[in-house]
């Protein structure tokens, strides 16, 4: 079997909050809204390029753990660590919540953490 990641998802508590920033913000763009009327689900589905899509999930009654077990960031790459660089000190202007300035990790990677709107951290990497 070869396989691919073709999409992540995370629940929300603000599906419409959710969605700017991660289009508005951090550049994505964003799929029609999809609505089960009797479920009450709805969901985004954001690209950010080619790679995988981002899944934005809302349901009454089924909020995101307060810890966020389970998820552990989303990673974005933007190219260059100039690139990093730059999308810090603008995310930071917006008044985005910067957890990490740009660094090399242990592993190698250049990248800064950012919070969405619900505290999800978000990795930059070059």
């Amino acid at each position: 079997m070869k396989a691919r990641i073709e999409h992540v998802a995370i629940w929300t508590r603000d599906l419409e909050i959710m969605r700017a920033f991660y289009t508005d913000t951090l550049g994505g763009s964003s799929g029609r809204l999809y609505e089960n009327r009797v479920t009450g689900f709805k969901s985004y589905f954001m690209s950010f390029g080619d790679g995988p899509r981002l899944e934005l999930m809302h349901q009454p009654g089924r909020a995101p753990s307060s810890t966020a077990a389970g998820c552990g960031h989303i990673a974005l790459a933007l190219g260059s660590r100039a690139a990093v660089d730059e999308a810090i000190a603008s995310l930071r202007a917006r008044g985005v919540s910067v957890e990490s300035d740009p660094r090399v990790t242990g592993d190698g990677y250049y990248e800064a953490v950012v919070l969405d709107p619900e505290r999800n951290r978000i990795e930059l990497t070059a």
